[in-house]
């Protein structure tokens, strides 16, 4: 079975490679609409995510596995969402009156991602951290 350090080590280095190939084809077709998307991609899919693989494998090897896996599934359910949304406004195919309340709460999701990472480094005894 694979450890969070992994899953969060894989998954973002899934995303940067989306968020690359995402960038060479802007450069290649010249429209760099979609530059927000890409960034996004590239900072709270990889970047992101390899930094809580770091802290997993560093800090948190003896986590709850139920808090570990709420923080997971609301990072990534948050950063796949707010990808789509930002894809779906970036490209003009929904307005923003109709994406703006999902990119929302997908930004609500991270958030809650980043404040459960917190609360289980905050949680780790002392010398572990």
């Amino acid at each position: 079975m694979m450890g969070f350090d992994r899953k969060f080590l894989v998954s973002g280095l899934a995303y940067a490679v989306l968020g690359l190939a995402f960038g060479i084809y802007m450069g290649m077709s010249q429209n760099h609409s979609q530059l927000v998307t890409h960034a996004h991609i590239l900072l709270i899919g990889f970047a992101i995510s390899v930094v809580y693989g770091v802290i997993h494998k560093l800090w948190l090897a003896g986590v709850r596995p139920g808090v570990a896996t709420l923080q997971f599934v609301l990072h990534h359910a948050g950063a796949l969402i707010m990808l789509a949304s930002l894809f779906l406004l970036s490209g003009q195919f929904v307005p923003e009156e109709t994406i703006g309340p999902v990119l929302g709460l997908s930004s609500i999701a991270v958030l809650l991602g980043m404040l459960l990472m917190l609360f289980m480094v905050i949680r780790t005894p002392a010398g572990k951290v």
